[in-house]
């Protein structure tokens, strides 16, 4: 998928928030900003924006001499994420198809994407509980179902942290012996990491590798071999997040998309509005999720 013009504001509001976490210093923050706008001037905008993403980051790390600008806002998304799983645990044990609601709930927590906002709170997790939980869901769920039954091996690409807690929830739902864990290679943003599977305790529950490359997404071409062969002999992906979307959309392999709808760009190509929490598949017709009929969780 193309970059759009839109994405810049985005990126450079990334670099501003990556140089502010690491250090209060303005004079900082202004060669952070001035580097930023001049790489933005370069750049080729027929790249995804994953790949935009990657190169913006790796120079905020340089400028900032931090490998991880994001380490203790990801601890703390891990940590609110947690307080709130007993809660979710719930949801699903009093829903009629656990799996359907499981689902859910691990697309609710795409909210928790310090690539979309400079902050998320306990307030905003929680209201995308409530909505994903209540929204109605028209579309065919069996086809879901049916892969995940089917399939000898399924690989989970994971999305950001806080939101792998979240994934938790899926995970124990799918047959889990048959399930591998990928997690991104190196920090970037708040991409979820190896440290942030552990914190999230599936290394417990299923294998989890790294995917070997620092872009908020999954970029086959900058992914370690072990990956890409790991990727090729997937029976079924299950992807979370808009980035893993941006970067395999195209894809031939069979995927199952699980992300909230963040920009107009991908709102158009996905033909739904922004905000939508979407379950799409890749090679065939989208797939939503039935209602659950259960009550959100009240705030």
């Amino acid at each position: 998928m193309k970059t759009s013009l839109d994405c810049i504001p985005c990126l450079v509001r990334q670099a501003i928030d990556a140089a502010r976490l690491q250090s209060a210093d303005p004079d900082l923050h202004r060669r952070v900003l001035q580097d930023v706008l001049h790489q933005a001037s370069q750049m080729d905008f027929a790249q995804s924006p994953p790949v935009l993403a990657q190169q913006i980051h790796r120079r905020l790390r340089q400028m900032t001499g931090a490998a991880d600008p994001y380490r203790d806002a990801k601890a703390r998304q891990n940590r609110l994420a947690w307080w709130l799983l007993p809660d979710l645990e719930k949801e699903i044990a009093r829903a009629s198809s656990p799996l359907a609601a499981a689902a859910r709930l691990a697309i609710a927590g795409n909210v928790i994407d310090l690539g979309a906002t400079s902050e998320v709170t306990d307030t905003q997790v929680r209201r995308s509980v409530r909505r994903v939980l209540a929204e109605p869901f028209d579309a065919d769920f069996d086809s879901f179902c049916q892969l995940v039954a089917d399939a000898r091996s399924i690989l989970y690409l994971a999305d950001n942290a806080g939101e792998i807690v979240f994934d938790r929830l899926l995970i124990a739902q799918l047959p889990r012996e048959r399930v591998t864990l990928a997690v991104r290679g190196a920090p970037v943003i708040n991409d979820a990491t190896r440290e942030d599977a552990r914190a999230a305790g599936l290394d417990k529950m299923v294998t989890v590798i790294d995917n070997g490359s620092d872009a908020p997404g999954t970029l086959l071409d900058d992914c370690s071999s072990a990956f890409r062969e790991t990727f090729r002999q997937a029976d079924l992906i299950i992807a979370k997040g808009q980035g893993n979307f941006e970067s395999l959309s195209s894809s031939a392999k069979d995927i199952f998309f699980l992300f909230k709808i963040k920009c107009a760009v991908v709102a158009q190509h996905t033909d739904k509005p922004v905000g939508t929490h979407v379950l799409m598949r890749s090679r065939g017709p989208a797939v939503a999720m039935p209602d659950t009929g259960r009550k959100a969780i009240s705030s």
